[in-house]
């Protein structure tokens, strides 16, 4: 399978999983069973085999930005880096709607937690602790005030 095609099926995959995340109040077995084991698996499973196949052959390394610049010339590498970067957004996501459904977080306020972490990562982990703070500083307020 050549790169072009394993980055065109990984775009569909990954949205089923977000899709499910999104829905997740609806069917939360699908979203927990689809969005945080099966997809990423399969990316990761990808991932894996992209990096021990072309992990030699590749330019570059992690010592410099420069290095992981060249790295990322690769076009197998650079689907390798895409790839992961699918597999731990949406791990992420997924641990946000579990995390959210278990504290009794309401899945409307998580939404905008998702969309940050599909297109920022980082982003959205960051907006998801800043709601559970928000939220356990209200839990906090309110069970001292009784």
């Amino acid at each position: 399978m050549t790169p072009d095609t394993l980055f065109q099926l990984s775009g569909p995959a990954v949205m089923a999983g977000w899709l499910a995340l999104v829905l997740a109040p609806l069917m939360p077995r699908i979203a927990d069973g689809v969005a945080a084991l099966l997809i990423p698996l399969l990316l990761s499973t990808a991932y894996t085999a992209l990096i021990l196949v072309h992990w030699s052959s590749a330019p570059g390394g992690f010592g410099s930005l420069a290095d992981v610049m060249a790295l990322f010339t690769h076009p197998s590498i650079a689907l390798a880096g895409w790839l992961h970067y699918l597999a731990f957004d949406l791990f992420v996501g997924a641990w946000i709607v579990r995390a959210a459904r278990r504290e009794g977080i309401n899945h409307v306020l998580v939404l905008p937690c998702l969309v940050l972490t599909f297109l920022f990562g980082p982003a959205g982990f960051l907006a998801f602790s800043g709601l559970r703070a928000i939220r356990l500083t209200e839990t906090s307020s309110a069970a001292a005030a009784r």
